[in-house]
């Protein structure tokens, strides 16, 4: 089954479902290298061609590299999305030749001498510099280490501020699915408007939006991993457990039809939403690879999105800006987050 392809900007065509790798860094348990190594051959292969990484996702960009040098042939089909985060502590700090010093180590975990894509966080917009860091990004665009630069996780007033100085942006990766539309309250509209790509996360929830949750009782132990305690309070933004259930079961009731599962429709419908150039699955392994594949073809029928609709029509959240719930800090979101996991240090404190 063919994977369907989006063109992020002239020239750069990417898979319109991108293998995570948040998944690959801890924290969601052991990973097998040898293993993780074969799978992203496997989703090459499948047509997945584009994978997602970041500086911060431990041991996550040594791993593609190592996949690159393994498999070199598959590698030279294949697009990298990283990340540059610069640590909370660090930003108050941050100088160029940090930025450079991140990026020079990604190019070095990958083994490229370009990244395709580079996308920016700022964790405080109480700390002045990101619009300064945003063009030290694209001053490394401009000497040949960054094919494409975007963000993550902005609100519209700080994307805003880095498109008005003159800074082009491909791309903003960030949470909008069923359960979250905070992207609906102008930042769908601000993207379109400056032609930025959006690349979207959390459509299956960390996996809640899958079989496994259907038709059982509300969870209240701790769970086993960030991911699932992240968007278990979007579920309940989304307006609760109720609710949730009512549209598993409509997702499921679509599957059924499909053929397919629940987590494969979940991140089909964001696919077909405006301004939405590609989902980003998840993975710790191939064991769902096919279906992952299937999500870019699927057709849904006017009935069942009006089905959807029916249900998030009775939605009372997330409320806001994109990410706005996550940067409070003493907030429910924001006391889960970690803040500083770059460990490169800056140029007058080294770690």
């Amino acid at each position: 089954m063919s994977v369907s392809r989006s063109e992020l900007a002239p020239g750069y065509s990417i898979s319109r479902v991108i293998k995570g790798g948040w998944h690959l860094a801890g924290g969601h348990g052991a990973i097998d290298r040898r293993q993780a190594i074969a799978d992203m051959a496997s989703f090459v292969r499948a047509g997945i061609t584009t994978f997602d990484c970041a500086d911060i996702y431990t041991g996550v960009e040594e791993l593609i590299g190592a996949f690159r040098a393994a498999h070199p042939d598959l590698a030279a089909g294949v697009q990298v999305h990283t990340k540059y985060v610069p640590d909370l502590d660090q930003l108050p700090r941050l100088v160029p030749a940090d930025t450079e010093r991140v990026i020079d180590r990604s190019l070095a975990r990958l083994g490229v001498e370009r990244l395709d894509l580079v996308q920016f966080h700022w964790w405080d917009y109480e700390v002045p510099g990101f619009v300064e860091a945003a063009r030290t990004l694209a001053a490394l665009q401009r000497k040949g280490k960054i094919r494409l630069v975007g963000v993550t996780n902005f609100d519209v007033p700080r994307l805003r501020m880095i498109v008005d100085a003159g800074v082009a942006l491909a791309a903003h990766q960030l949470q909008y699915s069923l359960l979250d539309r905070r992207p609906r309250h102008g930042m769908v509209e601000f993207c379109a408007r400056h032609g930025i790509g959006m690349l979207c996360f959390g459509t299956v929830a960390g996996g809640f939006l899958s079989e496994r949750w259907l038709g059982v009782p509300e969870p209240r132990e701790a769970f086993a991993n960030r991911s699932l305690t992240k968007y278990k309070l979007i579920i309940e933004d989304f307006g609760g457990w109720a609710l949730f259930q009512e549209l598993l079961a409509t997702l499921d009731a679509i599957a059924r039809r499909l053929g397919t599962d629940i987590a494969s429709v979940a991140s089909a419908v964001p696919l077909g939403w405006p301004g939405v150039n590609a989902v980003i699955v998840g993975a710790t392994n191939a064991s769902h690879l096919s279906r992952n594949a299937s999500s870019s073809s699927l057709s849904l029928t006017a009935a069942d999105r009006d089905a959807l609709d029916a249900i998030l029509s009775r939605s009372a959240g997330p409320l806001g800006d994109c990410y706005a719930l996550e940067r409070d800090r003493t907030g429910r979101h924001g006391r889960i987050m970690k803040y500083n996991l770059s460990n490169v240090g800056t140029a007058g404190a080294a770690r």
